[in-house]
């Protein structure tokens, strides 16, 4: 299949893209499953890529229906692999685990019935163990944003799929914070949503009592949307909740001044010098949105946190590779076996006794959140790099974890939500924690904060509550691109997360040669001036605020650079340049025209 310009995927540019004719569901889903493959080499986000076969019968449900028989026709969604898709293998990141269901987990089967379209199975941390994405034997799955950081799991393909536009949503699941954790490592929001509001049935357990399916999306208004279609009673899920009327569609909306919102007493950011300032400047924000800061002491929430790893909520997860561990411990990761080695220690005393300290913490924590809307923490003290996770695996996944690992113990309600971008270019989030069934009021604050924060989403989606452009006010500067930060293809969300906007589409000085530098996904341009054989190459000219040039440049890897580059009408703006010893093993693509040219003639 050619390569083509795919339109964002939010629900309702991806609807008014269908009803225009401009796409079918069928175009749509054979293109992204093109630039999966094509990316998950580099990536390693997804563990199986659904064939034209199996995607048959749900594109052709679809075809004999219209639009307004399914409420997300044709819409895109990745799934995690530990939840059922029938007739497809579920791992669980654990080739030796993998089984074959005749029926799809309740949550894929409701998704399936409203008209969406599954693109893939996506990588995870073994068994849904750990906050890393770096702890599967399909290999460790690459943050969209930054090499020297993970992607966060578990559920790191889950974020990484919407995170690189090849899905509109994924489904993740969530016990210790791998849909949250994820989320804020990819700029996107993770719902966790109250246990049991999401169906479980068709999931394989990690901790079966905690566990909770979850969204991760580019908005809180795709995720209210969502959640609004999937909050349903499953009777047969033992875990299954009934939603109350208040935390259904309507309770998603206008956020009234004088909300109170908790703020941690001395707030652990475990060294970071950056994340104080980017945590006190979203209290900032919410305080401009009317609310209330209110300084809590959190030592019985990090108390309960603390219970999940140190406490016999490890038996629990040791009862889903029971089996599998006696049979064939060398199926399960080295790091993974350490995690539940002392599962067995625990003794029906020890249980009794976890569950009375919890239920006493529970008692505190309660309290406390009785005289406020929610509590505003960071997603994680600080981001922590590869490099951290090779050298100290286990203390690095718990500091990820020190603000999430309370939230399923003490039935809470969250949200991780995209606030700003650090100095090197990486995302950082805060997450909203409120009682259960205080979902869709979670969301709503979280749709505004968005708002105010004004910075762009996840790919630039355009999704429902999505916040206003950076307004083209300050200081800006011009950014020519010619290779995959061009419009719509798969790096050009690197333009638009930094407030980026296209100024025009126009060519080089015809004295320009264009290469396909080596190397693997993703494909990177070499754009090369000569004093003869040259061509007017097709560009694009960006405007993105100044201050966002240095995060935007740490972004660029060697060979590539920015310098001058002179456009048809003699102008000479900032663009992308390369160091000339690169080009000797690079393919010359000059006579395409430029890299749309070159892909469409690959038939990619």
């Amino acid at each position: 299949m050619k390569m083509i310009e795919l339109p964002r995927l939010d629900l309702q540019t991806l609807h008014a893209a269908y009803r225009d004719g401009a796409f079918t569901p069928r175009i749509l889903i054979d293109a992204l499953r093109d630039r999966a493959m094509a990316l998950n080499d580099y990536y390693r986000a997804f563990i199986h890529i659904l064939d034209p076969s199996e995607l048959e019968p749900v594109l052709h449900r679809l075809e004999r229906g219209t639009m307004d028989d399914f409420p997300l026709y044709g819409v895109p969604f990745a799934i995690k692999d530990n939840i059922d898709l029938a007739g497809v293998p579920t791992t669980a990141a654990c080739p030796a685990f993998a089984y074959t269901s005749d029926r799809s987990a309740t949550v894929v089967e409701r998704l399936l019935m409203l008209g969406a379209v599954p693109v893939a199975k996506t990588n995870l941390d073994q068994f849904a163990t750990g906050l890393s994405g770096t702890r599967s034997p399909y290999g460790i799955c690459r943050n969209a944003v930054s090499d020297r950081h993970p992607s966060g799991g578990s559920s790191s393909g889950s974020a990484v799929s919407v995170a690189l536009g090849l899905a509109s949503f994924a489904l993740g699941t969530d016990t210790a914070g791998s849909g949250r954790i994820p989320a804020a490592y990819n700029n996107l929001v993770g719902l966790k949503a109250s246990c049991g509001l999401i169906s479980t049935r068709g999931v394989v357990p990690a901790c079966r009592s905690l566990d909770c399916t979850t969204l991760l999306t580019a908005s809180a208004g795709e995720a209210s949307h969502l959640l609004a279609l999937l909050a349903q009673y499953d009777p047969l899920d033992d875990y299954s909740r009934r939603n109350p009327q208040w935390n259904g569609a309507a309770g998603f909306g206008t956020v009234s001044a004088g909300f109170r919102f908790g703020v941690p007493e001395g707030a652990e950011f475990a060294g970071c010098v950056e994340s104080p300032a980017l945590f006190a400047q979203a209290v900032s924000r919410l305080e401009a949105m009317g609310g209330i800061a209110v300084s809590v002491d959190l030592s019985a929430f990090l108390e309960a946190a603390r219970l999940l790893y140190e406490g016999p909520w490890v038996a629990e997860r040791h009862l889903v590779v029971e089996a599998l561990l006696a049979r064939e411990p060398q199926a399960i990761l080295p790091v993974i076996r350490d995690v539940l080695a002392k599962a067995p220690d625990y003794a029906a005393t020890d249980v009794f006794s976890a569950f009375y300290r919890l239920r006493k913490l529970k008692r505190r924590c309660d309290a406390i959140l009785d005289n406020l809307s929610f509590l505003l923490t960071p997603t994680m003290p600080r981001p922590v790099t590869l490099a951290e996770l090779e050298a100290q695996p286990v203390a690095a996944n718990s500091l990820l974890g020190t603000y999430t690992n309370f939230v399923n113990l003490l039935d809470y309600a969250a949200v991780a939500v995209p606030s700003a971008f650090m100095t090197d270019g990486l995302p950082w989030g805060v997450t909203l924690v409120g009682r259960c069934f205080t979902d869709q009021y979670l969301l709503s604050v979280a749709d505004a904060f968005q708002r105010k924060s004004a910075l762009r989403l996840a790919c630039d989606r355009g999704l429902p509550g999505a916040p206003p452009s950076r307004p083209v006010t300050g200081d800006r500067i011009r950014i020519v691109v010619c290779g995959a930060h061009l419009d719509g293809l798969a790096l050009n969300w690197q333009l638009r997360a930094r407030g980026a906007s296209l100024i025009e589409a126009t060519t080089t000085a015809p004295c320009y040669r264009l290469h396909v530098l080596a190397g693997g996904e993703p494909l990177r341009p070499g754009l090369e001036k000569c004093a003869e054989g040259g061509a007017a190459i097709a560009v694009e000219v960006w405007e993105m605020p100044q201050v966002e040039l240095g995060s935007f440049l740490a972004q660029i890897p060697e060979p590539l650079g920015l310098g001058r580059i002179e456009l048809a009408d003699g102008r000479r703006e900032t663009g992308f340049i390369c160091e000339g010893l690169a080009l000797a093993a690079a393919k010359d693509i000059t006579a395409s025209g430029g890299w749309r040219g070159w892909l469409q003639a690959q038939d990619v």
